[in-house]
């Protein structure tokens, strides 16, 4: 089991910064297991994905996100991280934390229970 907790949402304008947090906490070595993702989902959208960092650190990113967006984690506290620079409105969304691993053949994932990210002047 794997509890996932997000942060650091909230209002800002356009052009500005967030820095989204997901503290990650559970039995064994999470990091070293579980690939690690934000997703967002916006009203009346499907649930997208926005970022992951492998286990083996390699980050991968929306094509709407590159430039923009920075996927890291700190290994030492099981956190994760979301830094969302030059944000637009089209950014405005619940963003989602996951922990996600192949375990017997089957995709098992845990979700946070998100945080509001609303770009608006």
């Amino acid at each position: 089991q794997v509890q996932l907790v997000e942060s650091g949402g909230g209002l800002v304008e356009p052009g500005g910064s967030l820095r989204l947090s997901c503290a990650a906490s559970g039995s064994g070595s999470i990091f070293s297991v579980y690939d690690l993702g934000w997703y967002r989902q916006a009203p009346g959208k499907q649930r997208e994905l926005v970022a992951t960092v492998s286990i083996r650190d390699i980050p991968k990113y929306a094509d709407s996100v590159k430039g923009r967006f920075t996927i890291s984690k700190d290994n030492a506290n099981n956190t994760v991280y979301l830094q969302m620079n030059s944000l637009k409105p089209e950014d405005t969304a619940v963003y989602y934390c996951s922990a996600e691993r192949v375990w017997f053949g089957k995709t098992v994932t845990y979700w946070g229970q998100g945080t509001q990210v609303t770009v608006s002047s």
